[in-house]
């Protein structure tokens, strides 16, 4: 049971800042503290612990950021504070990279309404406004309506227009600094290569989940598949802990895609995953009275916990020590 100190350098207040990471004087640091504490390399781990942080980007995590979650700099204190005292047990860091760029079907900029206008942030698009001409795509028309219909089809979301966000070359893209230097740290420390899975660069689907895309498939062609590769990989180790932004969106639909694979191919598997439950925050509701229960976030995230609960994950905090 590990109880490490953080390294001198890490202050909490800093979470919220983007700066330049301090890459050197963080890896020497790292060496140094895994001397004095006697920290061996990962690849002498007997029980192998992943770490699954989902979309820890400055888009998110970040005060003042287009699509900032409220609670998400706390998230990042907790689960920074929780990677330095744990750091001997563990194993291998994962972090989702959530990759756009300014033409995609979930952008302003992909649609127009009959006067030319593109849709404010937060806009709804249905798949009857689609088919009648309320909003029009600036391409891939076809595939376009079929993606609204495919996509209601789920139940799970409409067409959501969101802010540009996570753009790929953009500060927002960029892992939150302080995360950055825990990264880091763990590398060093623990000679282990830290992994990182891009998502959601095809223009044609919305990507909340790691794991796979809202939509597979439009005009008999594909966009996309479930990240076999991925999966595997988190389901090497003995144990997973994940946390990330947004509870209500891409951790829910992550946590959705692991529970149905596992749920079909090795029941067993649940009993690997361990949610930090406070290590999360979800999208805010919008100002809409009456609140329709599909937009009711928090709600809808908390619901999720519980269902994955039921389905054998383990729901834990950063302050539950990891016993094993």
């Amino acid at each position: 049971m590990s109880n490490l100190p953080l390294p001198d350098f890490y202050d909490p207040r800093k979470v919220p800042e983007v700066y330049l990471e301090r890459a050197g004087m963080v890896a020497d640091a790292a060496e140094e503290y895994a001397k004095k504490h006697g920290i061996k390399p990962s690849g002498q781990d007997k029980f192998r612990i992943a770490v699954f942080g989902i979309d820890m980007q400055v888009a998110f995590c970040t005060p003042g950021a287009s699509l900032f979650v409220p609670g998400a700099v706390e998230d990042a204190q907790r689960a920074i504070g929780w990677i330095y005292r744990n750091l001997d047990q563990l194993t291998g860091l994962h972090f989702s990279m959530d990759t756009h760029r300014v033409f995609q079907i979930f952008h302003p900029a992909w649609w127009v309404d009959k006067s030319g206008k593109h849709p404010a942030p937060l806009t709804p698009i249905f798949h009857e406004e689609v088919r009648s001409g309320r909003w029009t795509p600036i391409s891939h028309p076809k595939e376009c309506l079929e993606y609204t219909k495919r996509l209601e089809a789920t139940g799970k979301y409409v067409l959501t227009i969101w802010p540009y966000h996570a753009m790929l070359g953009g500060l927002g893209h960029a892992l939150v600094p302080a995360l950055m230097e825990a990264v880091v740290f763990h590398s060093a420390a623990r000679k282990h290569q830290t992994h990182f899975e891009t998502k959601g660069t095809h223009a044609m689907t919305e990507n909340y989940s790691v794991l796979s895309p809202e939509v597979t498939e439009l005009g008999g062609q594909v966009v996309g598949e479930f990240n076999a590769p991925f999966f595997k990989m988190l389901m090497d180790y003995d144990r997973v802990y994940i946390f990330g932004e947004a509870k209500s969106h891409c951790v829910r639909s992550t946590l959705m895609d692991i529970r149905d694979h596992i749920q079909k191919t090795a029941p067993a598997l649940a009993d690997k995953v361990w949610i930090l439950e406070d290590a999360m925050s979800s999208v805010p509701p919008p100002p809409v009275d009456p609140l329709p229960p599909h937009l009711d976030f928090p709600r809808i995230a908390d619901q999720a916990i519980e269902d994955f609960k039921r389905a054998g994950m383990h729901i834990v905090k950063t302050t539950d020590p990891i016993r094993i």
